[in-house]
């Protein structure tokens, strides 16, 4: 179930994330603002359920440990990637090492997450 609360907040981070790069590219900025302060209270689920599924690993004498603890911390690298190409998008500098820092911790993420940790694809 836990799996399913941090699938289900990541791709509401994801929409949002997307939701508010449009807004301020637009020059909307009070929409924009309120999408972002709910997407950050979608990072606190995110770091929530995160946490719990890591916590699996720990109670359990995983040998996967060590991979979670790698995924745990390129999630948390995603949502500070996310923040920093908001924050470049919004004064309208360019964000090109945002966008590249965030797809390269979002394919660790994935990678780790849906093909090499237990709960996953494989």
């Amino acid at each position: 179930m836990n799996t399913h609360l941090h699938v289900t907040a990541w791709a509401l981070a994801f929409i949002l994330f997307i939701i508010a790069v449009i807004l301020h590219k637009q020059g909307k900025e009070k929409a924009a603002k309120i999408v972002q302060m709910i997407l950050r209270v979608d990072y606190l689920l995110v770091l929530y359920s995160g946490g719990d599924l890591i916590m699996n690993y720990l109670n359990g004498n995983s040998p996967y440990l060590v991979e979670a603890i790698i995924k745990g911390l390129a999630g948390i690298w995603v949502i500070a990637a996310m923040e920093m190409t908001l924050g470049k998008v919004k004064d309208n500098d360019s964000a090109k090492a945002g966008w590249i820092q965030l797809i390269v911790a979002f394919v660790i993420t994935l990678t780790l997450g849906f093909f090499r940790l237990p709960g996953g694809f494989m």
